[in-house]
């Protein structure tokens, strides 16, 4: 509270001990900024985070926490955290990111940014079609298990147009010309698995 305190063109609304109280401060105030911790007595601070989007507030959340593993950085990005930063950081850097989150950026500290490219990268070097989106190797996976487009289709909950447009993406980002060969580089990627008529 004192370095924010400190800076011009900050203010500090309100200080709270535990997860129900920073959510009613921020509820009470709705602050720009919102720097919660990962666990809270009472609550944690990736709760507060999804319950101030519930109740549409326009405060943005600064995660700063002495946990700097995968588990707790991937779970407040999902929360929908603007920011992490890890305690020990230094005054001016904690200023800096409450700013950044303030100013629409998202921020990531240092330890945090490079823990989260070396996770990514080891998604990326997991998947055999790094270059591929989340839906677009759901696709080729189906394709490769022999499902047409209206059975991918139903399995995805998506229209027939939606799974064409994925199917042509593939396509073009495999530098393949067509699906039979799609089919034929994830099967030698070890996609597919048991095949399914369709």
């Amino acid at each position: 509270r004192a370095v924010l305190d400190a800076e011009p063109g900050m203010t500090v609304v309100g200080v709270a001990a535990t997860g129900a109280a920073a959510l009613s401060l921020a509820v009470e105030h709705r602050p720009d900024v919102a720097v919660l911790d990962v666990n809270m007595p009472d609550g944690d601070g990736l709760t507060v985070i999804a319950r101030m989007g519930a109740a549409g507030l326009p405060t943005r959340s600064l995660i700063l926490t002495m946990y700097d593993d995968d588990e707790n950085i991937l779970a407040a990005l999902r929360a929908g955290a603007h920011g992490y930063a890890l305690k020990g950081t230094g005054g001016e850097e904690i200023v800096a990111a409450v700013r950044a989150v303030a100013r629409g950026e998202a921020v990531f500290g240092a330890g945090v940014a490079a823990q989260m490219l070396a996770h990514f990268a080891r998604v990326a070097t997991a998947s055999p079609f790094p270059q591929l989106t989340e839906r677009e190797h759901q696709v080729l996976e189906l394709l490769a298990r022999g499902m047409g487009n209206a059975a991918i289709a139903h399995r995805l909950d998506v229209s027939a147009k939606t799974v064409r447009n994925h199917v042509s993406n593939i396509l073009t980002k495999l530098h393949v010309p067509d699906r039979s060969a799609a089919i034929v580089r994830a099967r030698e990627a070890g996609l597919g698995g048991p095949h399914e008529a369709g």
